[in-house]
């Protein structure tokens, strides 16, 4: 278990949403489709490359990062969203459905790994 990635893609993932949310909030696009839909390309990126950066070639290998990143996004929502949504954050489906992205895409990450190709002579 390599614990650098077992925290440090959680923290780094929830930091590149934070920011993407704050330029949203700052232009004034959070209310519209629009924000839903870059909030979710950039979850779904950053999550791939956290994913593959591990360079596991199966998804069980990589099933508890995942899970742990999911639990981090979660603790550091209590401890920096909290005080400023409330508890109600924790109520709203979008929240539930970004920490279940957040375990289930990098499990897709090992699709893209190019096999090797053995040759024989």
């Amino acid at each position: 278990m390599r614990y650098g990635a077992l925290f440090g893609w959680g923290i780094v993932i929830y930091a590149i949403m934070s920011l993407a949310w704050s330029g949203l909030v700052i232009y004034g696009l959070v209310g519209m489709y629009f924000s839903v839909l870059v909030r979710l390309l950039i979850l779904i990126v950053v999550t791939t490359i956290a994913g593959r950066s591990l360079r596991f070639y199966s998804w069980l290998d990589i099933l508890p990062y995942s899970i742990c990143w999911a639990l981090t996004m979660g603790l550091l929502d209590a401890v920096y969203a909290v005080p400023f949504a409330t508890w109600s954050l924790y109520a709203d489906w979008s929240v539930w459905v970004g920490y279940a992205l957040v375990a289930i895409v990098p499990l897709f990450s090992p699709l893209l790994f190019r096999r090797r190709q053995t040759t024989q002579v």
